[in-house]
């Protein structure tokens, strides 16, 4: 059994927990949270061994194979660079890093450290119904772009109209529209047309100074993606991919929950897989399989695919940020400096 510790209380570590044990494939073996009735009551719910308000402490005592971090976007950096130094494999939910150079120092932290593993926990591209669109993609013969929405409104931002600033809302802790639910859609564009030649994001700044919403194109040569998403507002429009004559259609850019494909004549075909138990089954069970088994070729052949696609992530987020003239604190620190790493 892989023994994991997690970093965050909130409903996507439940999630994830929920998931863990569907896999059968790990012990929820430590909980982290700042507030010690909250780290208690999070691992009396689900039967973890221990429960911690010092995150080095759940490293050096836990005995720990990976740390899950689901933290605010700004400080998951820090902590996994504490969990590499430990020799402790790391599963960072999206996005994984604020910028370039943290990505650059954590991969340097990674070189020295051989044996440890990274995941960025972007749950959708590890899922039946990805696979699916692949298939599909891949059956067409001519691909002419792309239209990708993700839109949900977001309870905490009843909290900014009321005068607040909530973590997810604010560039201190590298929040925002782009940042939350902007990933998904952008990694699926990655993970299916690879990287893009060039970026551009229009955002709606709101009264935190953060992105509550906006658009991105990502170009491709011969033709382009739009993606659009945010957290002020809802939308039930459906994504769509573009053939010639055929067209793949998605209920959501971001759960990716029902896929169909129309033909020339319109008819449609539903290319849907059964529903999941739980959303983050699928990357659990193939994070274990490299955790397991990382000498295995198809598993060092995925991992390396998953860490490209994480990569790219990483740089596109951060090339549509200068383009929209977007800054987090975070961009301003020396991580080299701090963490003695080489980051150019």
């Amino acid at each position: 059994m892989i023994r994991i510790g997690t970093v965050g209380t909130n409903w996507i570590t439940q999630q994830l927990v929920e998931a863990l044990a569907l896999s059968k494939r790990y012990e929820l073996a430590a909980v982290y949270s700042r507030h010690e009735d909250t780290a208690t009551a999070f691992a009396a719910k689900n039967h973890a061994q221990a429960s911690y308000t010092d995150y080095r402490d759940m490293l050096q005592q836990a005995d720990l194979d990976v740390v899950y971090l689901a933290s605010p976007n700004s400080v998951h950096f820090e902590q996994a660079m504490q969990a590499i130094a430990h020799d402790i494999s790391v599963i960072v939910e999206k996005p994984a890093f604020s910028n370039r150079q943290e990505m650059i120092a954590v991969q340097a932290a990674l070189a020295q450290h051989p044996q440890v593993k990274f995941f960025e926990a972007a749950r959708h591209v590890h899922t039946p119904n990805f696979h699916a669109i692949e298939k599909a993609l891949a059956g067409l013969t001519t691909v002419q772009g792309a239209a990708l929405t993700y839109m949900k409104y977001s309870s905490r931002y009843d909290d900014v109209l009321a005068g607040g600033t909530p973590n997810v809302f604010t560039p201190e802790f590298s929040g925002g529209a782009l940042q939350d639910l902007g990933v998904y859609p952008i990694y699926l564009a990655i993970a299916l047309f690879g990287e893009p030649t060039d970026v551009a994001y229009y955002p709606t700044l709101i009264a935190t100074g953060a992105d509550g919403k906006g658009l991105a194109v990502l170009r491709y040569g011969d033709f382009d993606v739009s993606v659009s998403f945010g957290k002020t507002s809802n939308s039930y429009a459906i994504s769509e991919i573009y053939g010639l004559k055929e067209t793949i259609a998605l209920d959501s850019a971001g759960e990716l929950t029902h896929v169909e494909q129309y033909d020339e004549t319109g008819t449609v075909q539903n290319l849907s897989q059964p529903d999941l138990a739980n959303p983050m089954l699928p990357e659990v069970v193939d994070f274990a399989r490299v955790l397991t088994a990382p000498d295995d070729a198809q598993n060092q052949a995925d991992y390396h695919r998953w860490m490209a696609w994480s990569l790219t992530a990483n740089r596109v987020l951060y090339q549509l940020r200068v383009s929209a003239n977007l800054r987090f604190p975070a961009d301003d620190n020396d991580v080299g400096r701090i963490f003695n790493v080489k980051t150019i």
